[in-house]
Formats: structure tokens, C-alpha cells, sequence
């Protein structure tokens, strides 16, 4: 089967995200000072072929654990579907 995976990849809460501040520094410049504490990660998609969904999602969760994903200074969360 064939699956493809949408993950998203975020700063932890209480790290600082040196994007997302300047980002949200400059929100005043272009007349949108309602728009504050902006956060930048990381979206990636990829597809799996695996047996069933759960060897899919296991297979996206290792991914994530061993390359995608910093998990001292970031967090991951993923949708799985069929493709």
C-alpha cells in the first residue's frame, strides 16, 4: 500500500525561534501589528510503502526520530493517508 505522510516539525515552546521573532517584529511595519508571537518550523511531506498503516506510521515516526526531527530543540506531529 501506499501512503503519504504531512509533517510538521516545530520549535518547542519554550525554545526561542529566532525566525519567528523577527518575523513577528516586522508584523507592525506592514500595518499588521494584530498578528504577534509567530513561530517557524518545517513542513515535509514524503510517501511510504509499507504493508498496512501502522507499519507506515511506524516507519514515518523512526524517520522523524532519527533525521527529520531535532527532538532536543523541536517537536513533530504527522498525518498519514492513503496515496
Amino acid at each position: 500500500m501506499n501512503f503519504k505522510a504531512e509533517i510538521d516539525i516545530m520549535p518547542l515552546a519554550g525554545l526561542l525561534d529566532p525566525q519567528g521573532k523577527a518575523v513577528s517584529q516586522n508584523m507592525g511595519n506592514l500595518d499588521l501589528s494584530e498578528i504577534t508571537n509567530v513561530r517557524i518550523g518545517k513542513h515535509i511531506t514524503l510517501k511510504v510503502d509499507a504493508a498496512d498503516k501502522a507499519t507506515a506510521e511506524k516507519k514515518v515516526d523512526e524517520a522523524c526520530k532519527k533525521l527529520l526531527c531535532n527532538q532536543i530543540m523541536e517537536s513533530y506531529t504527522f498525518d498519514l493517508m492513503e496515496d
